[in-house]
């Protein structure tokens, strides 16, 4: 099948066609006609298989031209990244479109995102903090609200959206459409589903913990942090068909301190992304990165969900993720659009019981590969590697054997006898009584 055989309109078959865009993807296919028939919907389908499109068609589909200031079409999602990607997907899928759209995040000038609400906007992109707090400054009314996008909601969930996202529900009309797309399906979102959604349908591409089957996954076992950056640094090195490397750590610490271990060996051509960077420097880093001005990308798992950065050659677990599922996601960074990828793990000892619960979701063992020869096996442990002594007793056991414990004999100097008190020595005559003063 072909957009053209879809029920979709010129100024979107125009828009589709200036994007090289022929054939919808399985779940756009299937999505498409459940969504404009207003039902709800549940959609799980692999990372990077045009999940944002599934949604967007349809519903730009149906929105006509409108005055009124509220919005009607509400699109949550969890990261601020993806706001941005989302307003850009729509940005090219209105070109031919007169509509009104804008994207809400924190970490930026509230005031000036209130002004783009109170111009008036047919659809609006936000995260949930910023919503609500939107909302509570009475400039953002969501009465008109007629569509619901929940995206990534699993992720959501797992940042602590949950309260913001029953709140948001249940401030916007009853009767609505409610739309979700995700990549897993937890119990705390069918909980969700269950309370707020009604008769949805569910459409699953693939089954949940499937990889992208054009993704090439190899593993090195690596004893320790120090040895993972050689080997890093080798890579990068001696491979010259990894053009676009995204690496995954555990954490903003551990992303920090492998950018100062390998950013100067490689000047200008690697760069580092996480919650605790700016907006714009976050912005900025992600877009040198996809516009290959950097080779490497460091990141926490803030770029796992969600966003498409193109032609990604490798992916990285520098560390494997604790909750295997995340590995998929991670991994549906490379591979995407029918593209073949590269995903490599480095896997020390603790994280061998996380590969082996991997290798179980996917029904897949990973390709195990040798360490090179020339890679330097370092002995240095990090504070996080070093295991953790819960057992505080460290005296020898001959020395317990020979202890008398707490209950041994004093010596002589150390001896004392109790004399008696106060009014036993004024008997005895051995003191005076004391004199008492007015105070």
């Amino acid at each position: 099948m072909n957009f053209d055989e879809l029920n979709i309109n010129n100024p979107l078959i125009n828009a589709l066609n200036d994007l090289d865009y022929t054939n919808p993807t399985p779940i756009q296919e299937q999505a498409f006609p459940v969504i404009m028939s207003g039902a709800d919907i549940v959609g799980i389908a692999q990372t990077g298989t045009g999940k944002t499109f599934a949604y967007l068609l349809p519903l730009l589909r149906q929105l006509n031209f409108s005055t009124q200031r509220e919005p009607r079409i509400l699109i949550v999602v969890p990261t601020r990244e993806l706001v941005v990607q989302v307003v850009g997907e729509i940005e090219k899928l209105t070109k031919y479109m007169n509509l009104r759209f804008a994207g809400v995040y924190g970490g930026t000038n509230i005031n000036t995102q209130k002004q783009l609400v109170y111009n008036g906007l047919d659809i609006l992109v936000a995260t949930p903090g910023r919503l609500l707090d939107l909302k509570l400054t009475g400039v953002l009314r969501l009465k008109s609200i007629k569509k619901l996008v929940i995206d990534e909601v699993d992720e959501m969930l797992n940042l602590g959206f949950r309260h913001q996202l029953v709140s948001i529900i249940e401030n916007l009309p009853e009767k609505r459409q409610n739309l979700m797309f995700s990549a897993s399906l937890t119990n705390d979102v069918e909980i969700l589903i269950n309370d707020f959604f009604y008769n949805p349908i569910k459409i699953e591409i693939a089954a949940h913990g499937t990889p992208i089957e054009k993704i090439e996954q190899i593993a090195y076992h690596v004893p320790n942090f120090f040895t993972k950056v050689n080997l890093l640094e080798h890579l990068l090195k001696t491979d010259d068909e990894i053009v676009k490397l995204l690496v995954f750590v555990a954490s903003k610490k551990l992303a920090d301190r492998l950018f100062e271990k390998i950013a100067n060996k490689f000047p200008d051509k690697i760069g580092v992304i996480h919650s605790n960077k700016s907006q714009n420097f976050r912005l900025r880093t992600l877009k040198n990165f996809d516009d290959e001005k950097l080779r490497v990308l460091i990141s926490t798992d803030i770029l796992a969900r969600g966003l498409d950065i193109t032609d990604v050659s490798h992916v990285l677990n520098f560390d494997l993720p604790d909750f295997p599922v995340d590995y998929i996601h991670r991994i549906g960074r490379t591979g995407r659009k029918g593209k073949t990828g590269i995903a490599i793990s480095f896997i020390n000892e603790r994280e061998q019981e996380y590969q082996l619960e991997i290798e179980k979701l996917m029904n897949k063992t990973l390709d195990l590969k040798t360490l090179p020869e020339d890679i330097e096996i370092s002995q240095v442990y990090t504070d996080e590697e070093r295991p953790i002594l819960y057992d505080k007793t460290y005296h020898k056991s001959n020395d317990l054997k020979s202890s008398k414990g707490a209950f041994h004999e004093k010596k002589e100097k150390n001896r004392k006898i109790n004399s008696g008190g106060y009014r036993q020595k004024l008997k005895a005559g051995k003191i005076k009584k004391r004199s008492g003063k007015k105070r």
